[in-house]
């Protein structure tokens, strides 16, 4: 049940989406609201998060730029500008 709910927080889905490997969808959500409501999973964090191992800790700052058309911006002022740029 722990890997469900670990697998929803990293997927962001729904919990009807949780895969079958974990079981029923509803007894994880059921099993994680109690765990939330009584503290349990911010104290089995905690407890988890003071022994880390951070020799063979790395950090990604990886970024990727987007098209103009997928940051929602209008097309007819992308492409004069563009061909203002192209012109230059």
């Amino acid at each position: 049940m722990l890997n469900g709910m670990l697998w929803m927080t990293r997927s962001g889905c729904q919990w009807r989406e949780l895969p079958e490997r974990y079981g029923k969808w509803q007894g994880v959500y059921t099993r994680f609201r109690k765990w939330r409501d009584e503290g349990i999973l911010e104290k089995l964090f905690r407890v988890l998060s003071a022994d880390a191992d951070m020799e063979n800790l790395s950090i990604d700052s990886t970024s990727i730029k987007v098209h103009q058309s997928a940051n929602g911006s209008k097309k007819g002022i992308n492409q004069k500008r563009s061909a203002v740029h192209v012109a230059d």
